[in-house]
């Protein structure tokens, strides 16, 4: 399975720190969803172009299975990942966001504060994460076994059928 990684940060692309989440993404990918996963990363400012740019090449170009955003969910000027993410999709996922915001509300109440979506583009399923590694982590948690289903729907396999023998 292909899976793109795409930070969205203004600081880390401009190298003022460190992009933490994209690896906390891969290794709890790798737990979730097994080892036998190809990542391709990218990190890149907080712009709606350069997301969406980049959204399409993961998708349409480079023919992934699942791209998983981090970070530009939140309520701020730059925060645009949701916008740039919608402007992209064929078909918007709703759920993904809602049940991150109900897991994350229980621990911080500023949660329902957090724009991010999911969809479908082609064969690809999108996710938008928070920037905090802490809560890419508590969110993936919860998302696995919808992720698998989805991705089991949209390469035509049975989401039910055991996974095959390697």
């Amino acid at each position: 399975m292909k899976i793109g990684r795409l930070t969205v940060s203004d600081r880390a692309s401009a190298g003022i720190y460190t992009d933490l989440s994209g690896p906390e993404i891969e290794r709890l990918l790798r737990a979730t969803l097994g080892p036998d996963l190809e990542f391709l990363a990218a990190l890149v400012p907080d712009e709606v172009d350069r997301i969406a740019d980049q959204l399409r090449a993961f998708t349409d170009r480079d023919a992934c299975d699942l791209v998983v955003t981090t970070g530009g969910t939140g309520i701020s000027a730059r925060d645009v990942t949701p916008e740039a993410t919608r402007a992209v999709l064929e078909k918007e996922l709703p759920g993904f966001g809602e049940i991150m915001r109900m897991q994350s509300f229980a621990k911080v109440r500023t949660a329902i504060l957090s724009r991010a979506t999911a969809g479908t583009r082609g064969h690809t399923l999108i996710v938008n994460l928070p920037g905090k590694p802490s809560a890419v982590a508590e969110c993936l948690e919860i998302l696995g076994p919808a992720l698998r289903e989805g991705l089991a729907h949209l390469r035509g396999a049975d989401p039910h059928a055991p996974p095959p023998a390697r």
